[in-house]
């Protein structure tokens, strides 16, 4: 992974200055890991990182799978020496880590809502990966400072996810690009996607939109978990008619979650099928959108 020293880092509120040093941010006399910029009231907290991390973990197939999908991706848009590459809503810092090994020559700047998660992931990842914490309906990055971006599953969390697509436009060079998942299904929104604190899913129809909307050509778009779509609809239906009190909910979310890991080998091949098919056809339904997208000016 190339040094991010020299990256532009605007000062956060109160500080005179922010300079990254190779393993920590210089800001006034301070040394800092984490470079905080403060936040408005967003849809994620410190609590469902630790719920999806102790129900899915690094290894839950459609994580996997996800995963795999934005580092070839990233791979492809992104292979130039030094580009500067933004993961924002690191989470666990799990497609950071894979990004770093498939791209060694390229520099990377990890970013999240939440200051506890940003800590966390701190203590897997290089010391010399700059962290910062930002609500990207206000991103403090320089204008046309980003090669690519990539987001997943992290639009869904904010209200003004129009305004967030704006900041990524803005934030990237001429020529960037940004890739995007979400979760699919405008239809099934359910009390998963509440206790999730989800505002939405999407349509492909409604992410495209958005996104060219913000001024990017949509170079690639189509569906992750294809094969498993089927059930997945089947089950979203059934739990709508079922109602769960409040005070189980985040219960049965993490039973949801780790009876889906016992689908095991079986879903983890039906992804490699659908990673090969989506090569050479769009796949018009799944479990999550796919969009990657371009700044053409």
């Amino acid at each position: 992974m190339n040094s991010a020293v020299g990256l532009e880092f605007p000062p956060p509120p109160g500080a005179p200055s922010a300079r990254w040093l190779g393993t920590a941010f210089a800001v006034g006399d301070e040394h800092r890991r984490i470079l905080a910029y403060g936040s408005a009231p967003s849809g994620w907290t410190d609590e469902l990182t630790h719920l999806h991390e102790s129900a899915a973990g690094a290894d839950h197939f459609i994580d996997v799978a996800s995963r795999t999908h934005a580092v070839n991706e990233m791979a492809r848009v992104a292979s130039q020496p030094g580009a500067v590459i933004l993961e924002v809503g690191i989470s666990s810092g799990f497609l950071l880590g894979e990004m770093i090994a498939r791209l060694p020559g390229a520099t990377f700047v990890g970013a999240d809502y939440t200051y506890g998660t940003l800590e966390k992931a701190a203590t897997r990842l290089p010391a010399e990966l700059p962290l910062l914490q930002f609500d990207l309906t206000e991103c403090p990055l320089p204008d046309a400072s980003v090669d690519a971006a990539v987001l997943l599953n992290v639009l869904e969390h904010i209200e003004k996810d129009t305004t967030a697509l704006a900041q990524l436009y803005r934030i990237l060079k001429p020529g960037g690009a940004v890739v995007i998942e979400v979760p699919a299904g405008e239809g099934l929104y359910d009390r998963y996607d509440k206790a999730l604190m989800h505002w939405r899913r999407y349509s492909m129809s409604v992410l495209a939109q958005r996104v060219t909307s913000a001024g990017f050509r949509i170079e690639r778009r189509s569906h992750l978990g294809f094969f498993l779509y089927p059930g997945f609809y089947a089950a979203k239906k059934f739990g709508r008619a079922r109602e769960t009190p409040p005070q189980e909910l985040d219960t049965s979310v993490q039973k949801s979650i780790s009876f889906s890991r016992r689908l095991g080998a079986v879903a983890s091949a039906s992804l490699a099928l659908e990673r090969a098919m989506r090569n050479w056809m769009y796949l018009p339904f799944g479990i999550r959108c796919l969009v990657t997208g371009r700044k053409v000016s």
